[in-house]
């Protein structure tokens, strides 16, 4: 218990170090790839959570798939420093301001989540592959599988408009 409470900050502390060097960072790689870190840090925080699969599918889809295609973009734009135009004074104070009402809404957020411990003990087991498999094909059927069908039948298509004509 008190392992997990210590790795819990030092996960958030990656985190939250990650996502401020994203912001910080001047070259747009070191950006792409502070975020990598945070996502990792944020999968971490998922198997804390006793979510293994949502971390596994976060690491795959987010870590793997998006920050490639980020990182493919970022070198086939070729940002560099000289293409840049400075902001002015009133992007910078709509941003400020937008920061600050950012942050009052998180604050009031918090302010009224209720932080009583659940005492449930299905909730223990919500992250789990077996539960979610149960829920999946139990209760969400119909959803899951109209959502395959749109699924192979967007699949379909991109395969047909990406195909050159024989004839």
């Amino acid at each position: 218990m008190m392992f997990s409470k210590y790795l819990f900050f030092i996960l958030s502390f990656i985190a939250i170090y990650a996502a401020l060097k994203v912001l910080i960072s001047k070259s747009p790689m070191h950006s792409v790839l502070y975020l990598t870190l945070a996502f990792f840090a944020i999968a971490g925080h998922y198997i804390l959570l006793n979510a293994q699969f949502l971390a596994v599918v976060h690491i795959i889809v987010y870590a793997g798939a998006i920050m490639v295609l980020f990182i493919y973009t970022v070198m086939l734009l070729n940002l560099n420093i000289q293409g840049e135009f400075p902001k002015t004074k009133l992007v910078n104070i709509a941003s400020i301001i937008a920061g600050g009402l950012l942050m009052l809404t998180l604050i009031a957020v918090f302010k009224s989540y209720d932080m009583e411990v659940l005492t449930n003990p299905n909730y223990n087991q919500i992250g789990l592959v077996k539960t979610l498999g149960k829920v999946l094909f139990k209760d969400y059927f119909l959803p899951f599988e109209l959502s395959s069908v749109l699924f192979l039948a967007a699949m379909v298509g991109a395969v047909m408009l990406g195909k050159k004509d024989i004839y």
